[in-house]
């Protein structure tokens, strides 16, 4: 057997490079993340094939003095931290004084800087573990640090990188992921020669644009949330615009880009009850916190951190986020949309503003004719309802008595008045209704506001049993009326639970129902579980159960489909996880029950009342399988549909 003997530093630095230097693009990372840490505000970043003939970086740090590069490229020779106490609080994005030593043992690398305040530049050289003397060069203020042939010594490993352009995406990842988490400072990355990528200094709302989009920051939401020593902020993206992959997550712990089980556990049931299943969602997110708190010395390249109280910021965070999301109202427009045009705004500052308290108007009190549903059978709603509709909406406008002085008719308001922020009522366009039926504000003085009409408007009518449609001040509104009223519905569930405050409807006459023996066996045993949900359901015979209350928000559902549901979750996944984690999988399935469903007439009323329970609702904007509940069109793009005033 060989005998144990020491390494010769060169091997071990070649060892670590097998770890640390995974691919160009980490090598990259280990020196933007130095440059940062001299405090630099603007880098140009220089790629060759991928960056396996050449990376090279130039910053405008603090320059690193003389007698001190050649120490810069020996193994764990760092500025950062000087004992166990500085590694225990890092805050700095290095810290191991590993990454230029094995970098430059599989490469060739040229070190030059000028430290400030000095008079000269000065460069070292390192091929094969070898370092150079210093030597005069020219330089102003900063370092410029260049690897040539990467991997050359390792030929095995060299065979183990991709193509030209895979590691060249690697690269320019790396380069936004940075780019994000310092926005005030200026990337420039070429490539080949060619010019790629270049950020200019902002705030976190303009590179956030630069890089993921100026739909993601117009329509994401915002979060700036804090408590004791955490804070939470940044944007995470609007529910709607879910990704297929996973690209657009970015988050970052004291500004160092880590993917951490934790966090991406909080995110994944933040968004549990607003996201479609199979799509997932977009975010920029910063937390804050003591670096005591968080070791970030658990992982060769540093992605991953430990948190000292993971559960303390598993609870922070999903509360944080779960605040932020429940104000993804329908009818509200992202601050970074404008409501008349539907056109993306530039994005700036105030995207990052904390996002003021929701506080909607109470406009189901205001037209009070439009109660909750339930929903009542069809009736033929009359066109003097919205007489009264409108009159509520006025606030104490008087009706001038000489605008109408007779029972007669009148036109329906031109689209002009639309545009004046006044309401058309529901009739076909250019129809006749009652003038007395037209509020005085629709007469040629049209002094009416927008902010009489809710966001959401008022109905017009069914399309083929499924959509509703209805007008607001900006066009026309489309609701799909299942997944709101799912919505609502789930809300009412989740908040009642919460309360232990289940209100339930006592049956008449009890509903009974074949089952299996596995369904009776559930009854018998977690009788308790149903009471706490509103259910009170009992074992008639082996082959029997009779229903003989309801929860009252589902009074109105199929007993027997909604009674079968619940049962097979409770069999599936046990009662006390019904009641713990999965508890608003089973309201789901409940609220799926209990919803109006597709092919079902409304009347106006009933149409208008769940538009005003949309609005009132956290995270109506979203069923709860994540599918959108309403969709707007504002005249600005009917017109262009229809190639008006081209």
């Amino acid at each position: 057997m060989p005998r144990i003997q020491q390494l010769p530093d060169h091997l071990i630095n070649q060892i670590a490079a097998g770890e640390v230097v995974e691919r160009p693009a980490s090598a990259l990372k280990e020196l933007l993340e130095n440059s940062l840490d001299a405090g630099s505000q603007s880098l140009n970043i220089e790629l060759l094939a991928g960056g396996t003939k050449l990376i090279k970086v130039i910053d405008d740090g603090c320059g690193i003095a003389k007698d001190e590069l050649p120490l810069a490229l020996h193994r764990h020779a760092t500025s950062k931290i000087r004992d166990l106490d500085d590694l225990q609080k890092v805050a700095t994005l290095g810290f191991r004084g590993e990454g230029l030593a094995s970098i430059a043992s599989v490469s060739r690398l040229t070190l030059s800087s000028r430290e400030e305040g000095s008079d000269y530049a000065w460069r070292v050289d390192a091929d094969n573990g070898h370092v150079s003397e210093p030597e005069p060069t020219s330089l102003s203020q900063g370092s410029a640090i260049e690897i040539h042939e990467l991997y050359y010594q390792v030929p095995a490993r060299r065979k183990f990188l991709k193509s030209e352009s895979t590691e060249f995406a690697h690269c320019s990842d790396m380069v936004q992921r940075l780019a994000l988490a310092n926005p005030g400072v200026q990337f420039t990355l070429t490539h080949n020669g060619r010019a790629q990528l270049r950020l200019l200094p902002g705030d976190l709302a303009k590179r956030a644009a630069a890089i993921l989009g100026d739909e993601f920051v117009a329509s994401g939401v915002q979060v700036d949330e804090g408590f004791g020593g955490l804070r939470l902020w940044g944007i995470t993206g609007s529910p709607t615009l879910g990704k297929s992959s996973r690209d657009a997550q970015y988050f970052f712990v004291n500004g160092r880009f880590v993917r951490d089980k934790v966090v991406q556990h909080a995110l994944r049931e933040a968004y549990r009850d607003v996201l479609h299943h199979d799509k997932h969602a977009a975010y920029c997110l910063f937390l804050e916190l003591d670096p005591e708190g968080v070791d970030v010395n658990v992982h060769p390249t540093k992605i991953e951190v430990r948190f000292r109280e993971s559960q303390a910021i598993y609870r922070f965070m999903l509360t944080s986020l779960k605040k932020a999301l429940a104000g993804t109202r329908a009818g509200t427009t992202p601050a970074g949309i404008d409501p008349e045009t539907g056109e993306i705004a530039a994005p700036d500052s105030s995207v990052m503003a904390p996002a003021p308290a929701m506080a909607p108007k109470n406009y189901a009190e205001m037209a009070r004719k439009q109660g909750n549903i339930p929903l009542q059978p069809r009736i033929q709603a009359p066109m003097a309802f919205y007489e009264t509709m409108f009159g509520d909406l006025k606030h104490g406008q008087n009706h001038e008595s000489g605008a109408v002085n007779h029972v007669g008719w009148a036109p329906v308001p031109t689209r002009s008045d639309v545009q004046e922020h006044t309401f058309a009522p529901a009739v076909p366009a250019g129809a006749l209704m009652p003038a007395a039926a037209i509020p005085a504000s629709t007469a040629p003085s049209r002094a009416s506001s927008s902010d009489t009409v809710p966001p959401l408007g008022f109905a017009l009518g069914q399309l083929h049993g499924v959509y509703i449609l209805a007008q607001n001040a900006e066009g026309l509104i489309v609701v799909d009326m299942h997944a709101a009223h799912e919505r609502v519905v789930y809300e009412q569930l989740k908040n009642a639970l919460d309360l232990q405050q289940m209100p339930t409807q006592p049956l008449l006459i009890p509903h009974v129902f074949p089952a299996d023996k596995h369904d009776v066996a559930t009854v018998e045993d977690n009788a308790a579980t149903l009471e706490a949900i509103g259910f009170e359901i009992s074992v008639q015979s082996p082959t029997q159960l009779a229903i003989r209350a309801l929860p009252m928000l589902l009074k109105d559902a199929n007993p027997i489909e909604l009674a079968q549901a619940v049962l097979k979750d409770i069999r599936t996944v046990g009662a006390s996880e019904v009641l713990a984690g999965r508890q608003n999988e089973l309201l789901a399935t409940m609220a799926c029950h209990g919803s109006v469903r597709a092919n079902r007439s409304l009347t106006i009323t009933e149409m208008n009342a769940l538009l005003r329970q949309m609005e009132n609702t956290e995270r109506s904007g979203q069923c709860n399988h994540g599918r959108p509940t309403w969709f707007r069109m504002t005249l600005n793009e009917l017109d262009k549909m229809f190639m008006r005033g081209s």
